[in-house]
């Protein structure tokens, strides 16, 4: 195991933050990563931020810092020795479970802790940590930028040479010149022109992920809440202060925006209310000078000021008013994780740590546990390089839309929303987007037409008419099956606003099962903490025989090595072995048996309790030398019952994403929403879709 210390080079250069993003990028590489911040950053008495956002955010076990009163006080009587054991003993605590990296974050340098920088020091060697400094490319020129990281290197590097892993750079402006800047840094620094310190990233600067949310402001400014509305979500991304006339400043008036203005400027008001009830989703309106709008004006915008509109009272006028807001705290609450959850994957997303995940990497004994952030990036990463065009009948749904233009934006797929194309562009104004230019519309009027004579032949063996088949077609997802049977799209994606059986029985009448497929069943991807784990069928058959559950459970562990996960396959009951028996337990019995004749190339067990197939002591006790107890990454539920019970009761319970269901044994990808789907649940299910296009092309070729 190797250790990475992450230490600044000055203030204010986005420690926690990066630490925390530097977690991710590595365990997106599958790394299994340990965090530890060694002694906490303040007095206070809450829990230290990164601790907070390790434990919540990467699901880590992170034991509490040592307290900085209790340190300062043992570095003021002489105790630095005493401070280090404590701190290594930190270390073992957080990798006694395994770990290939451990993530320490030193302190971040302030005007008070004029000691941090020495002690910073002495923990890396302690820790017998190699370094990544964290820079800020905020108010230096490149000369001094350069001294700094040099100063810094000379302070962390052994005597030997090593013990430097490497530098980022924050807070990157606009139109940055990178090449000129690397220019000027290792013209002037030995340790960058050699390549001792490599860089490992530039981060830019992004308002989006600094915008605090109204509820923030509100506690800040110590307002009164008129009304709460969205003020949990909405983000403010701008302040006006109201000093002009409306005209002159309703173009200010934009999704994210904060209005800040006297109580008696009913124009503002009003033109703020008008504002939300057009669509357009303000941060909030604030009121300044502790005033309020008259009754009359309050009554005639009622609609507004008490409906999601956050609004909000203060007693500072309106110059007072923006200075504090100038002074808000830069640091992401605890209660928002949302947002520091943006923030990491922006920074993971800048950081290039493939070269470092490689030096750190250790021997693999074993099969590779996939983490959720290693699924998730790898399932984009692949989704990308299949570059699949995925039809998406419920075009204008505003989930759905904001999913699509994401998918183009990062270029996941090559999304096809089947609506009116001027229907779309409302939706996605009226959530402050804009359709990019490869986002493709298809109006399902102006081509329904061409599906006619298709479908009637398709359906020919059942009597299907023309005027049937073009009645039929006005549902969009009907017209987007027909699509993908004629090969016209890879894959279908629907469910946002439709049942589950308005998603697969046209499927099934339309693209029909695939050879060797006798069903259509699902898996949902459960993002443990740990791992990633596969849940078959908890979506489609109800009460599947021995024959289909067999099936069930081939396609599901067929699915799990295609996207990375080694199949250990755990067929689920109420009993483990021969210690119960019954009509249920004797058809998972005989599934099991049919799994092993029919794939002997697949580790598979069962009838197996679920704590036996997940809990590695208790397998060993229940079902000793089995390859599957303990172990399971595949488990297959003996109903629907149970299957679908089971996996909402632990993503709720858990608060595990549940990505799917993903439907197995079509001859073409179609693939089922949840009709509570957020949108980050649609674009992986997009992602899973193009993936699995890809799969069924490489099976037909």
């Amino acid at each position: 195991m190797k250790t990475l210390f992450v230490a600044p080079t000055r203030n204010g250069v986005g420690l926690s933050s990066t630490a925390l993003g530097l977690t991710r990028a590595l365990e997106r590489q599958g790394l299994k990563v340990a965090f530890l911040k060694p002694i906490a950053q303040t007095h206070e008495l809450r829990t230290d931020d990164s601790v907070h956002f390790a434990r919540a955010l990467a699901h880590l076990s992170v034991p509490d810092p040592i307290a900085l009163a209790l340190a300062e006080e043992q570095l003021s009587h002489g105790g630095e020795e005493d401070l280090m054991e404590s701190v290594v003993a930190l270390s073992q605590e957080v990798t006694e479970g395994g770990a290939d990296v451990l993530i320490a974050e030193g302190l971040a340098l302030n005007e008070r802790n004029t000691y941090a920088g020495a002690l910073n020091a002495s923990l890396a060697r302690n820790l017998q940590a190699d370094t990544v400094l964290v820079s800020s490319l905020a108010g230096v020129t490149p000369g001094e930028l350069a001294d700094e990281l040099e100063i810094a290197a000379q302070a962390y590097r052994r005597s030997d040479g090593s013990g430097l892993s490497g530098y980022v750079l924050n807070f990157a402006p606009p139109g940055l010149d990178y090449g000129t800047l690397m220019a000027e840094l290792r013209s002037r620094s030995r340790v960058l022109a050699s390549g001792e310190l490599p860089l490992l990233g530039v981060v830019s600067q992004s308002v989006g992920l600094n915008a605090p949310r109204t509820l923030d402001i509100a506690r800040h400014l110590r307002a009164d809440v008129v009304n709460e509305g969205e003020a949990g979500v909405r983000r403010v991304t701008s302040t006006v202060v109201t000093a002009r006339t409306v005209p002159r400043m309703a173009h200010l008036f934009v999704p994210g925006a904060l209005v800040v203005t006297p109580g008696d400027r009913e124009d503002v008001i009003m033109a703020a209310a008008l504002s939300h009830l057009s669509g357009v989703p303000l941060a909030g309106l604030m009121f300044t000078s502790g005033s309020g709008p008259e009754d009359s004006i309050e009554r005639l915008c009622r609609a507004a000021l008490g409906s999601t509109l956050p609004v909000l009272r203060v007693n500072t006028n309106s110059f007072e008013t923006a200075s504090r807001l100038s002074r808000l705290d830069a640091r992401v609450p605890h209660d928002d994780p949302q947002r520091m959850d943006r923030m990491l994957d922006f920074i993971a997303d800048r950081l290039d740590t493939v070269p470092l995940g490689t030096r750190l990497r250790a021997p693999l004994d074993g099969e590779r546990r996939l983490p959720p952030s290693a699924f998730r990036y790898e399932l984009i990463q692949k989704a990308r390089a299949a570059a699949r065009r995925i039809v998406l009948p419920e075009g204008d749904e505003p989930r759905t839309v904001k999913a699509a233009i994401r998918c183009v934006e990062k270029g996941i797929a090559r999304p096809v929303l089947l609506a009116k194309p001027e229907r779309v562009r409302q939706v996605a104004e009226g959530q402050g987007l804009t359709l990019p230019e490869g986002l493709e519309v298809l109006d399902p009027d102006t081509i329904r037409a061409l599906y006619v004579a298709p479908m009637v032949e398709l359906r020919r063996s059942k009597g299907l008419t023309a005027p049937q088949a073009e009645a039929q077609l006005e549902d969009t997802v009907v017209l987007g099956t027909m699509m993908l049977a004629l090969g016209e799209v890879d894959g279908l994606v629907s469910g946002a606003i439709h049942t589950t059986a308005n998603t697969v029985r046209p499927a099934l009448q339309l693209i029909k099962t695939a050879p060797g497929s006798k069903l259509v069943s699902s898996v949902f991807f459960m993002l443990m903490p740990e791992q990633v784990l596969v849940y078959g069928d908890a979506a489609i058959n109800p009460n599947p025989n021995a024959e289909e559950l067999a099936d069930i459970a081939i396609q599901s562990a067929d699915s799990a090595r295609a996207f990375g996960i080694t199949p250990r396959v755990a067929m689920l009951s109420y009993s483990t072995g021969e210690s119960g028996s019954g009509e249920d337990v004797e058809k998972v019995k005989a599934a099991t048996a049919l799994v092993r004749e029919r794939r002997p190339d697949l580790l598979v067990d069962g009838p197996m309790q679920y704590d036996a197939a997940s809990v590695l002591s208790v397998g060993q006790q229940k079902a000793p030398g089995s390859p599957v107890a303990g172990r399971a990454t595949v488990f297959i539920f003996p109903d629907l019952n149970t299957g679908n019970t089971t996996y909402k009761a632990v993503q709720r319970a858990a608060g595990v994403v549940a990505v799917g269901p993903m439907l197995q044994g079509l001859r073409k990808p179609v693939n089922d929403l949840s009709r509570g789907a957020l949108v980050d649940d649609i674009v992986y299910t997009i992602a899973l879709t193009a993936i699995q296009a890809t799969q069924v092309t490489g099976a037909d070729s």
